[in-house]
């Protein structure tokens, strides 16, 4: 998996049917292009935000039949038209790398979920229109398994985040565990920091499996893609437990070991 806030999602994989498999790399390659402009090189918060503004643009362009001006945005309306993507997820993702560009830090756990639910969320909302399966019900645990993914790359990659000045924890969590903005800045993994990140793994892992469910209601390859992306999330959690999350020295990543648990673990009578 690459090291990105879509590591935890699948890209293309094999396990999909074919059918599918082009149109989960468009959504992939817009959200990462996207995000790219929000994070990689050097350059203004003002031409970042105007990147994502042609993006924007682009859509709006869909949104009206107009031809869009680029390959990605071409590939991106045949796929909405096809599929009858709602073309508010794309818009949806757009604000929150937009948002990663001027907010850095977050006031509480509510500020969270709101940037998960347009950071993440609706990458599993597209995949499920594209399944066929975009049910109420679905809808909400895919909700609940993409923000628990987005909670877990978030307590993977605190200091590859704090590298670029943004911290994801709640400030009010960190208060009331007596964690500084030290801690973070020096590495340090004391008694307040291990509770803290316990506090927020045992998050993780209650959205994670309240979205359980959703690898069982769906059948086939798409079913066995689903049970594996949850036993990577569950996978990550007991991994940064495993490290006591110093995630400063010992980030946690999937190794091949990993996917062969993962793989077992995602069999429909181990799940």
């Amino acid at each position: 998996m690459a090291v990105d806030h879509y590591e935890n999602f699948p890209v293309a994989s094999i396990l999909l049917p074919k059918r599918l498999r082009r149109a989960v790399e468009i959504i992939y390659h817009f959200a990462r292009q996207a995000d790219d402009f929000a994070d990689e090189g050097d350059i203004s918060d003002a031409l970042r935000l105007f990147k994502l503004d042609e993006f924007r643009a682009e859509l709006q362009r869909i949104a009206v039949h107009e031809k869009p001006l680029t390959p990605l945005f071409a590939d991106v309306a045949e796929i909405i038209e096809q599929h009858q993507l709602p073309l508010q997820l794309f818009h949806d993702l757009l604000d929150a790398f937009s948002q990663d560009v001027v907010k850095k830090r977050y006031k509480n756990f509510e500020e969270v979920l709101d940037y998960c639910r347009r950071s993440a969320n609706p990458v599993g909302r597209l995949l499920l229109h594209l399944y066929d399966e975009a049910t109420p019900q679905n809808l909400i645990y895919s909700d609940a398994i993409c923000t628990s993914l987005q909670l877990i790359n978030f307590w993977q990659d605190v200091k590859k985040d704090y590298a670029i000045k943004r911290i994801y924890l709640p400030l009010d969590d960190m208060a009331r565990f007596g964690v500084t903005e030290t801690h973070v800045a020096q590495g340090i993994v004391d008694k307040c920091w291990l509770e803290l990140m316990q506090f927020q793994s045992r998050r993780a892992r209650e959205m994670m499996n309240n979205g359980k469910p959703l690898g069982t209601i769906l059948t086939g390859r798409i079913g066995l893609e689903m049970r594996l992306i949850i036993a990577g999330g569950l996978r990550i959690l007991a991994k940064l437990d495993g490290v006591r999350y110093d995630v400063f020295q010992k980030r946690p990543v999937l190794r091949p070991l990993d996917w062969v648990i993962m793989l077992f673990r995602s069999a429909p009578f181990n799940f």
